[in-house]
């Protein structure tokens, strides 16, 4: 059973940056897609940003590109969201999620494992 855990989140002021990890247990984690999703009170989860397994490619939503940059360490079954220039409307609880391919999918139902979610809170 893979389990993801996030961390990293917190309360930053517009402009601000933070760097949200997630961390996988289980087997052959550099061959999956990873994603991040996020999800505001009262809207639908949304895609932020996935990273190919097997070094495929990186895709981010168009209200993210530019300021947030998706990374994974395999040796350490580590992905990472790095934001930057953080703006009030980017609060949410942010997800990691474990593809069920290599590929990246901006599908939730494309995700087959999902973290328990972290809180980011962005004040203006």
């Amino acid at each position: 059973q893979v389990q993801l855990v996030e961390s990293g989140g917190g309360l930053v002021q517009a402009g601000g940056s933070l760097r949200l990890s997630c961390a996988a247990s289980g087997r052959s984690f550099s061959a999956y897609a990873m994603g991040w999703f996020r999800q505001a009170p009262g809207k639908e989860r949304e895609f932020v940003a996935g990273h190919g397994g097997n070094g495929a490619r990186i895709y981010y939503a168009d209200s993210v590109k530019g300021r947030f940059t998706i990374f994974r360490d395999n040796t350490k079954n580590t992905v990472y969201l790095q934001m930057n220039s953080l703006k009030p409307e980017d609060t949410a609880v942010y997800y990691c999620a474990r593809g069920r391919t290599s590929v990246v999918a901006v599908d939730p139902a494309d995700f087959g494992f999902w973290g328990q979610g972290t809180q980011v809170t962005v004040s203006s």
